[in-house]
């Protein structure tokens, strides 16, 4: 072979590993049900958002606060916040970005059609936003509201020039992806990838990739088979059986972080019937169980959460008493950990009128929260020796989100992510009475109402001083933990896992994207 030739080789060579070098491959293990950033506040969706949408102001985890599309802002009196916007942000086509894109995104938030799980919620304070110029907001809000900034925050802004014309059909097939963030759309393949490259207008600091194949691959251990083939760089949420494994591996960096997110039971609080519950005999009974305190703290104490934490999640999970993790904000630490007393439960049954227990389903997606399946597999060895004979059913996401947000099921299964790292958010979306026109409980899949915890909402929803706020949601957790409003079973660890040479960083809660993902310093 010529000199020549060889030379021609060896720069092709140099030039494909160094395209490669730009580039990055991620396995994430949460199905994104839409590219259209408003439609589902689920957290799949949010990790992608992040890459191609901004916010007005961006919350990292701890509640903190950052400049994004707003460089500043301040509250002119106790209902009326000015957002200050930066004046040198393009969207992607070129057209200036204006206070009119943000009023548009807002009103567009509250009601996209075939939304399951709304960001009304986070706008439920806001009575008005208007462009007092083209980069000044003014949101005014129909009580006092300090944290209206972090709600907010929750909120992808889109184009009004794009999105006035366009639906959510619209923004998964690309065309109506045009957005002010680090990432330009190349394309998305339903239930499989999308691909996205550098946008070299990009307003703040450059994105170390090029060009990002953002993968969806549900199953713990096919994500780690990809990473070790060398098919991908990064992995999330990764399998607990493989871990130590992981860790072990020379050509491979294993990253563990403390978690917000909660896996939680949502029993049904629905009057009258329910198909998934029935007697010994398997006829349903007249009346819910369910509704009965005693039967909620039943099934709960006949849980044996440390069980679950150390042979299930093996050792990857915190035992879990309340949403909160320890530490954060709004977390109760007089609210005791749930002592397993099968004995106990038997006991409580006994007294509302189950002493021969009862035959009960639940439910979980198999497809969304690791180790739910198996997890809740275990619950229901747990609940069966107490006397309440438990079927579990495993359902694909897809069906499930939508059979669960009607409270068609007996217990719910959902894993609350805490992203705002405050127990408001929580107690918003998981526990305050389901109201849609209020933007209220709209992850509530069990429909639990409680007159006490809502005016503990609404309390800490106009309390300006952080101390009161938080003996506030400190009330409420205790409030939630006596009525045993939710059956809380453990909080996750955030675990990802890079080849060698890379470094991936928390930014928010437990997204997982691009931007976390860095060279490891030599």
């Amino acid at each position: 072979m010529t000199p020549f030739r060889l030379a021609v080789i060896a720069a092709a060579a140099l030039l494909a590993a160094s395209a490669q070098a730009q580039n990055l491959s991620i396995a994430f293990a949460d199905p994104i049900s839409s590219v259209d950033p408003q439609l589902n506040n689920h957290a799949g969706d949010r990790s992608l958002a992040l890459h191609f949408w901004d916010s007005i102001i961006n919350s990292r985890d701890g509640g903190k606060l950052e400049p994004a599309l707003a460089s500043s802002w301040k509250s002119l009196d106790e209902k009326t916040w000015e957002f200050k916007l930066r004046s040198d942000i393009q969207w992607q086509d070129g057209k200036a970005f204006s206070a009119d894109d943000i009023v548009y995104s807002f009103t567009r938030a509250r009601n996209v059609p075939g939304s399951v799980a709304s960001y009304a919620g986070a706008l439920r304070t806001v009575e008005s936003v208007t462009a007092k110029d083209a980069h000044t907001v003014i949101v005014k809000t129909n009580t006092p509201n300090p944290m209206l900034p972090l709600e907010i925050a929750s909120i992808y802004i889109v184009s009004k020039h794009v999105g006035e014309k366009s639906k959510t059909e619209d923004y998964n097939a690309g065309r109506a992806v045009v957005g002010t963030g680090p990432y330009k759309f190349v394309s998305f393949t339903p239930g499989d990838r999308t691909v996205f490259e550098r946008n070299p207008g990009y307003y703040g600091p450059k994105p170390e990739w090029e060009k990002v194949t953002y993968r969806f691959i549900n199953n713990g251990a096919a994500r780690t088979a990809a990473l070790l083939a060398g098919d991908v760089d990064v992995i999330d949420k990764v399998a607990v059986t493989d871990v130590e494994k992981l860790r072990k591996t020379p050509t491979v960096s294993v990253y563990t972080y403390p978690g917000l997110r909660v896996l939680l039971l949502q029993p049904s609080f629905k009057p009258g019937a329910n198909e998934f519950i029935t007697d010994n005999a398997g006829k349903p009974l007249a009346e819910n169980p369910l509704r009965d305190q005693r039967v909620r703290q039943a099934l709960s104490v006949a849980i044996n959460r440390k069980a679950l934490a150390d042979r299930v999640l093996q050792g990857t999970v915190t035992e879990a008493n309340q949403w909160m993790p320890k530490g954060s904000f709004g977390y109760n630490p007089e609210v005791k950990d749930i002592a397993y007393n099968p004995e106990q439960a038997k006991k409580l049954l006994a007294d509302a009128g189950f002493a021969q227990g009862f035959q009960i389903t639940i439910h979980v997606p198999g497809d969304r929260y690791p180790q739910a399946p198996e997890t809740v597999q275990a619950v229901a060895q747990f609940w069966s020796r107490v006397g309440v004979k438990t079927k579990v059913e495993v359902v694909p996401w897809a069906a499930y989100s939508s059979r669960a947000n009607k409270n068609d099921y007996a217990v719910s299964v959902i894993a609350w992510g805490n992203g705002t790292g405050e127990a408001g958010y929580g107690l918003l979306q998981t526990l305050a009475t389901t109201d849609a026109k209020r933007g209220r409980g709209a992850n509530n899949w069990g429909r639990y109402s409680n007159e006490s915890v809502d005016k503990a909402l609404d309390a800490a929803t106009v309390e300006f001083s952080a101390d009161r706020r938080s003996a506030i949601f400190r009330h409420a957790a205790k409030l939630v933990t006596d009525d045993v409003g939710h059956i809380p079973l453990f909080h996750y660890q955030n675990i990802w896992a890079a080849k060698k040479g890379l470094k991936v960083t928390p930014l928010l809660s437990d997204r997982t994207t691009a931007l976390q993902v860095t060279r490891a310093a030599k």
